[in-house]
């Protein structure tokens, strides 16, 4: 059985990893480098980093910060955040990501995940989904959740994966930072439309948390998570440990 991923996120503006609720009140937490560093020892699987201001400042990823970050993950490094042209993802891979997200710049150009995954291969291009509850309806949020795009999420997701997306971070506005469990309604919708991995991202507030995520949802691939991570309230290898005492394949 494949085993379950524990990917910590790193959400970094004016080059400092910051955490909010739903998207706002955002507070520094500390300095990226230092915070790789420490995931890539502790058994992190995976690590993201999003430039979460990048597109809705319309500037590119600060590149700099990243290749500092990267220099000390030994672990897969996904980077997002202002992506809109080929050319962002070859400056981003050059600075040390396996894979690159995009999410703003597919909704501009939606032709730009087919060109990305015929060059650098569907494994390489992660679709990060923004999504609300509006009206009874999952609806993609656009620039850092700022911008409500009209886009209906599931049809959205269906699209890009269909153009070569090899991954969908599912990011759910509704529980983000919330810290009361997964939007399992959401995974659920998602994972029934896609044969692609789904990651889960918004709402881990504990151990439990993810226990319930992996075995409500089998077919969700990974949990993503930041601030219980970045101040210590849950340990990955404590949540490893439970995980497999639960039944579910982790990598210890």
């Amino acid at each position: 059985m494949i085993t379950k991923r524990i990917i910590p996120c790193l959400d970094v503006k004016d080059g400092q990893v910051v955490k909010g609720v739903n998207f706002k009140g955002l507070k520094t937490v500390a300095s990226p480098v230092d915070l790789a560093r420490e995931y890539s020892k502790a058994g992190a699987d995976e690590l993201v980093f999003y430039d979460i201001t990048a597109s809705a400042e319309g500037r590119k990823l600060f590149t700099d910060i990243l290749k500092k970050t990267a220099a000390n993950v030994f672990i897969p490094l996904t980077v997002g955040g202002g992506i809109g042209t080929l050319d962002d993802f070859d400056r981003v891979l050059k600075s040390g990501a396996d894979k690159v997200s995009v999410n703003s710049g597919a909704i501009r150009d939606p032709g730009l995940i087919s060109k990305a995954a015929k060059l650098y291969g569907n494994q390489c291009v992660v679709l990060s989904v923004d999504i609300k509850r509006v009206d009874g309806t999952f609806r993609v949020f656009a620039k850092g959740g700022r911008e409500d795009t009209g886009l209906e999420a599931i049809e959205w997701i269906k699209r890009c994966t269909g153009e070569g997306a090899g991954e969908v971070v599912v990011n759910s506005i509704d529980t983000d930072g919330v810290k009361k469990g997964f939007d399992l309604e959401m995974l659920d919708a998602v994972c029934n439309a896609v044969t692609v991995p789904v990651i889960a991202s918004g709402g881990a507030g504990c151990i439990e948390d993810f226990i319930t995520l992996f075995k409500t949802l089998p077919k969700v691939d990974a949990g993503l998570a930041a601030s219980i991570f970045h101040f210590g309230e849950v340990s990955i290898e404590d949540l490893k440990k439970e995980m497999a005492r639960e039944g579910i394949p982790a990598r210890i």
